[in-house]
């Protein structure tokens, strides 16, 4: 049997990519969000930074900030019905205003 190929990023080349106007440094206010327990955030990656990047399958997808570790923050996301747990940078999460 043969080893599969490609690794964590495999098959992401247009779902990571960046539109040509927003390519270029990243801002700082992005860099350095600060979020709240309870604020809820959309996952939006940024391909520029591979720091704390989630799996593929949790993109476009919400969820609840529950903690923070590090610079990163503890998001809580339903995925298949479960609820899961994922440690992600605030350069790749968006805030969700309405809630």
């Amino acid at each position: 049997m043969s080893a599969r190929k490609g690794g964590a990023r495999a098959g992401t080349r247009r779902l990571w990519r960046k539109q040509p106007r927003t390519r270029g440094k990243i801002s700082i206010t992005k860099y350095f969000m600060p979020y709240k327990v309870g604020d809820h955030a959309v996952l939006n990656a940024d391909p520029a930074v591979q720091k704390s990047l989630y799996h593929q399958r949790f993109h476009g997808k919400a969820g609840v900030v529950v903690g923070k570790r590090g610079e990163c923050y503890e998001l809580q996301v339903i995925d298949g019905g479960k609820e899961k747990m994922l440690v992600v940078h605030p350069v790749h999460m968006k805030k969700l205003e309405g809630k």
